[in-house]
């Protein structure tokens, strides 16, 4: 097993969406911890909420995402407080991210090399680099401070707006309750422009320190910048001086060997004040190889559509490794691709998590995928976990009845028994319905299943299930045929 050291933790997470017929509930009360070193896979049919979970961790929700409630913790951080100063340097750099389309996620008109070099080369001041690093904790806590003022305000305007527009969906309403409402609308204006009075105040002694702290700060990084560079360029300036006087002395034969060291001094120089095109190449072409595109020197120089959709999910991997990230976050890499392309990239993103010691959240649908991936499961269903555990739990003990469909839908060649569709379609995320979001569509559905939502029940100290199934007072039931019998097959098969 995976350390068991927490490098993200989801708490709680609540998303909904306005749209035009009411507010969707996308992803209701979900927690999650992700190890260092480990794979969770999320599954679950489309719409559970798999995809707005890693838009969350990314901040790259839509615009009509609310975040309700919960927070998502890296590095001691909520990453729903802070500013998007503070997400610019962890998005891609700390977190990357693999799309489930590789055509759309690459530019048709530009060559493979640029896509890959892009970010290196954005970010290639080196002394830049250098000064941000020497500010930047500074800069997080007055930036991240401001961003958390500025949430509190929104958060309570969007309170305003909500009453403001359920009172205005209000139909058959008399002249005096229209006078109520607007006497009720107006006071409620009154009191969240005291609100963000009162809010700013609170706030404006912390601001205000944490400036004075930060131009401090700006100011000692501008003169260390300084100092580095006058130091570096100081000792170049003598390095050069002394190779062409060497040179000046040198007979004929020697000059050339000379001229050479006198190019990579050059060279060097460049390289310690900001990451050169033929560095970032290099760069580029070993982790082209790394990934497995074959000719790397030849492929640089192409556009994306010269490349097989394999190749291009390749290359998609490779521009989410050149910031060396610590978590990889993958939402359905694999979809788009035929089943052989398939287990190649699937054995590729396995091989580079653990050369790399990658923390990785893989999103997917398909059960078989999880299997080739996961160490740990969380399984979605109507934007909630509804089961979580180990690879072996979830595969061979499985306990939801959502848990039971999804291996039953399976194609087995083992197994003799039927697969079994899951019925009728997913729930109206604008009305959830009450309990178990899956009682409708489950054969084993009782009574408190349509009245009550289950709570979380433990199987085991790293096994938990959403069911009512598992309270002391339910009836005894046995999985699907189909499910048992695939499990005894496959625990025949590794005996």
């Amino acid at each position: 097993m995976a350390s068991q050291e927490k490098v993200l933790s989801v708490n709680n997470l609540v998303i909904n969406f306005k749209t035009d017929n009411g507010m969707l509930k996308a992803v209701r009360d979900i927690s999650f911890d992700l190890n260092r070193g480990e794979t969770l896979c999320i599954v679950g049919e489309s719409g559970s909420g798999k995809s707005v979970t890693s838009k969350a961790i990314m901040g790259i929700l839509a615009n009509n995402a609310i975040v309700e409630h919960g927070n998502i913790i890296y590095r001691g951080e909520n990453l729903l407080e802070i500013s998007e100063d503070e997400f610019y340097k962890i998005r891609g750099h700390k977190i990357g991210m693999i799309f489930q389309d590789p055509l759309s996620s690459l530019n048709p008109i530009v060559r493979i090399g640029k896509q890959i070099t892009e970010a290196m080369l954005i970010n290639s001041d080196k002394l830049k680099l250098m000064y941000n690093d020497l500010i930047s904790d500074d800069l997080i806590r007055y930036k991240n401070t401001l961003s958390k003022r500025n949430i509190e305000i929104a958060n309570e305007k969007r309170k305003l707006e909500t009453f403001i527009s359920e009172l205005a969906a209000k139909e058959n309403t008399n002249a005096q309750e229209r006078a109520a409402d607007k006497k009720a609308v107006k006071e409620k204006k009154l009191a969240f422009k005291e609100f963000e009075k009162n809010t700013r105040a609170q706030y404006e002694k912390k601001v205000k320190e944490l400036k004075a702290v930060l131009e401090e700060t700006e100011k000692k990084a501008k003169q260390q910048v300084k100092e580095y560079k006058e130091k570096i360029t100081t000792e170049h300036r003598a390095r050069l001086a002394e190779l062409k006087k060497k040179q000046a002395m040198a007979s004929e034969s020697e000059k050339s060997g000379i001229k050479e060291q006198i190019d990579a001094e050059k060279l060097d120089y460049a390289n310690k004040l900001k990451i050169t095109k033929a560095e970032a190449k290099k760069r580029a072409l070993q982790i082209m190889r790394e990934v497995g595109i074959p000719e790397p020197e030849r492929r640089y120089k192409q556009y994306p559509f010269e490349f097989s959709g394999g190749m291009r999910q390749r290359i998609v991997i490779a521009i989410a490794l050149t910031a060396s990230p610590e978590i990889l976050i993958c939402d359905e890499p694999t979809t788009a691709l035929d089943v052989t392309i398939q287990a190649q990239i699937l054995e590729l993103i396995n091989k580079i998590k653990a050369e790399r010691n990658l923390s990785c959240i893989f999103i997917t649908h398909d059960l078989g995928v999880v299997a080739n991936m996961a160490d740990r499961v969380a399984v979605m269903y109507a934007g909630k976990i509804v089961e979580c555990g180990t690879a072996e739990e979830i595969f061979y003990d499985p306990r939801h009845p959502y848990t039971w469909a999804l291996l039953s839908s399976i194609p087995d060649v083992d197994s003799k028994e039927k697969l079994e569709a899951i019925p009728g379609t997913p729930p109206n995320m604008i009305y959830p319905p009450k309990g178990d979001a899956f009682a409708a569509r489950s054969r084993f559905a009782m009574n408190i299943d349509y009245r009550q939502e289950p709570p979380m029940f433990k199987v085991s100290d790293t096994h938990y299930a959403a069911t009512w199934l598992l309270d002391p007072h339910a009836p005894k039931v046995e999985m699907p045929k189909i499910v048992s019998e695939r499990i005894r097959i496959s625990l025949e098969e590794e005996a």
